[in-house]
């Protein structure tokens, strides 16, 4: 199995298992993650999924990116119709995702962080859209995604010089990465987030978040019209009672989801 896929209460869990290859995407890693990324979507009981890479015998890797001997023979063969590259770039979805960051995210690598919601990742953490230098451009998603996440000066730096070495705690600073942790620790620490984040009511959760991801560039107009369309579709639903409900008994929610 190149992409493990677990259940960790409300949490669906994703991790790319190539240590050999250094967690780069091929079309195995492509497919499994679209259909780690259908199970999440199609599963009630799972209301927030966590993209993560195995550890390798030489240390902690997310992923490194495209598998450039499968690139020389077949380009498209590490994308996939639903999905893009590596199965979750361009996936349309409906539940939040949290990359957690463990070790370098290089090219594609990086590319499927930017895809993710939220970020986690360990103090060794390391990011980068190198494709210059192999004469490639970094196609999935880093240049534009990038300097949305970045200033743009410091974005179009990475892009042109291909560094390697963008530190996590940098991309702490500017925003990009929500949580920084010690080595080793980025998929607690992104359970730890996802708890937070599954106290919630997950229908409003995900309508928070498709109405930020439609309306933050957009006019003001289409923001009000998005969160008044938004709140009332919450009105309808068992858990807007169940919600009210707790407060006036002072306990915690048992949300349903629907």
């Amino acid at each position: 199995m190149t992409v493990d896929y677990t259940q960790q209460g409300n949490v669906g869990i994703i991790t790319i298992n190539r240590p050999d290859a250094r967690n780069a995407v091929n079309s195995d890693v492509a497919q499994g993650i679209e259909s780690a990324i259908d199970q999440i979507e199609s599963n009630d009981d799972v209301w927030i999924g966590i993209l993560t890479g195995a550890r390798t015998d030489k240390g902690y890797i997310f992923c490194a990116g495209a598998d450039l001997k499968q690139m020389a023979v077949d380009p498209g063969g590490m994308s996939t119709a639903k999905g893009g590259f590596g199965g979750f770039v361009t996936r349309e979805r409906t539940k939040p995702i949290i990359a957690a960051v463990d070790g370098p995210a290089l090219a594609g690598g990086t590319e499927l962080v930017l895809a993710a919601d939220m970020v986690v990742a360990s103090e060794t953490a390391v990011f980068g859209i190198p494709e210059v230098k192999r004469n490639l451009v970094a196609a999935a998603g880093g240049l534009f995604r990038l300097p949305r996440k970045l200033p743009r000066n410091v974005a179009m730096e990475l892009a042109l010089t291909g560094r390697l070495d963008f530190p996590a705690e940098r991309a702490f600073h500017f925003g990009w990465v929500n949580r920084l942790c010690a080595e080793g620790a980025a998929l607690d620490t992104a359970l730890e987030l996802a708890a937070e984040i599954c106290a919630n009511a997950p229908l409003a959760v995900r309508e928070s978040r498709a109405i930020m991801l439609a309306a933050t560039d957009a006019d003001d107009e289409l923001g009000w019209k998005l969160s008044g369309d938004g709140i009332m579709k919450m009105f309808g639903t068992e858990d807007f009672s169940e919600g009210l409900t707790a407060f006036a008994e002072k306990r915690d929610p048992v949300w349903k989801g629907r």
